[in-house]
């Protein structure tokens, strides 16, 4: 995510990366954050593994994350997008309970939806992931044409 972010906003895929202590720059990816507005939350408050490994294949989601709620205290927001599939899964299956007819978007595009009155969108976006397999500068590309659609780049 954050040698995409890094492309994407500084033309570095390194931007965020402290090479020599092998790690991201904390200090230096919050106050980005807060610059630009992006908040990151899970779609799940709760799940569980059923095998020992990082697959989204295998992770049952036990709890979801209340969107309704969320959106309430933000009034601002924008968009909500998703990174994988098990996410955009989770998340539609949220937006069901108030946008019942969503469909779920293509990777690298958005559906729009209403919400008490406001206009979203909902974002399919590309993993970041080194395992997916779609090149990093092409990820950029993608994520770079949403941020100039929503106004932030």
């Amino acid at each position: 995510m954050w040698r995409v972010m890094g492309l994407v906003f500084f033309g570095d895929r390194l931007h965020f990366v402290d090479e020599k202590a092998r790690t991201f720059r904390l200090d230096a990816l919050r106050a980005f954050l807060l610059q630009k507005g992006i908040a990151l939350y899970d779609t799940a408050t709760a799940v569980r593994r059923l095998k020992d490994n990082a697959s989204d294949k295998y992770l049952e989601i036990t709890a979801r994350t209340d969107i309704a709620a969320m959106l309430r205290c933000r009034p601002t927001l924008q968009a909500l997008v998703t990174t994988g599939q098990k996410a955009t899964d989770t998340l539609l299956e949220t937006l069901a309970a108030f946008a019942p007819t969503i469909a779920p978007p293509v990777v690298g595009g958005y559906v729009g939806f209403g919400f008490e009155g406001r206009s979203l969108r909902f974002y399919r976006m590309p993993s970041t992931s080194r395992a997916y397999p779609l090149a990093l500068d092409k990820k950029a590309s993608c994520y770079a044409a949403m941020f100039r659609e929503l106004g932030m780049r």
